[in-house]
């Protein structure tokens, strides 16, 4: 199967590489240059680019990719504008490349955006959810409603609990702050913070995490537990409806 290689961009973003012997395909390539330095470095030939969302910082890339690999497909939400695409994506669709020994099912997560999807495949055990779910935390909403990231959250969470978590930023660390200051009693929690520290004092990724480490440790997939339901609470949440402890939660980690 595919082997995957972490490229970084921008300021914090990841562009996920997926290689099998020479041929390559990327996920949300906010920029060209590093992808292209890895692609001619390696001998790859780039068959596909794979979008979750329509920010630029997701798809800043694909314009120059196309100069140079005019033959790559570009796959990506339907409801939204991104560069060049020509396999337009709603959820529910599986696709396939048969050079990457790769399969993959399309999930629709709105909330980020309204677009939004993400990629799943059991055969890997990987999921490239974009701005959706990051480990320690979940994405903004800047298009959809509360209650459609929460959703969208929970079909993410009821993956199997191996899936490998390939988020689009570093974002870890600061996330992690906030889960802390949601949950200070979780134990596991106080763990991974410290394991975290350590990382990125050493400048390396903490991306991806097991979708069962984020069960155990992400308030924003944790709006049932009581400690996180108190402090939703006091920080504006009106009962301890789910949907309400996660709007909560996303309002103060906004300001946090």
């Amino acid at each position: 199967m595919f082997e995957l290689l972490n490229i970084h961009a921008l300021k914090d973003n990841y562009i996920w590489l997926l290689r099998k012997g020479a041929f390559a395909a990327v996920v949300d390539p906010g920029e060209a240059s590093p992808v292209l330095e890895v692609l001619t470095r390696e001998k790859l030939s780039l068959i596909a680019i794979l979008v979750t969302h329509h920010h630029a910082d997701h798809q800043g890339g694909i314009a120059d990719l196309l100069v140079q690999y005019p033959a790559a497909a570009v796959y990506g939400p339907e409801k939204e504008s991104i560069t060049g695409l020509d396999h337009p994506l709603s959820g529910g669709e599986t696709i396939v490349f048969p050079e990457l020994e790769g399969i993959f099912q399309v999930l629709a997560v709105p909330g980020h955006t309204l677009g939004h999807i993400a990629y799943f495949s059991a055969e890997a055990g990987v999921l490239f959810c974009g701005d959706t779910l990051f480990t320690g935390g979940c994405g903004r909403i800047f298009e959809g409603t509360p209650a459609q990231m929460f959703d969208s959250l929970a079909r993410l969470a009821a993956l199997p609990e191996q899936t490998q978590i390939y988020c689009g930023h570093e974002y870890t660390e600061t996330n992690l702050h906030f889960a802390l200051a949601v949950e200070p009693g979780n134990r596991r929690l106080q763990k991974r913070v410290d394991e975290v520290s350590v990382l990125r004092a050493k400048g390396l990724p903490t991306v991806p995490s097991m979708l069962a480490l984020e069960k155990a440790t992400n308030p924003f997939l944790r709006c049932h537990v009581p400690e996180v339901i108190a402090s939703a609470r006091v920080h504006g949440a009106v009962s301890d409806d789910a949907i309400q402890v996660f709007r909560a939660l996303r309002e103060w980690k906004n300001t946090f």
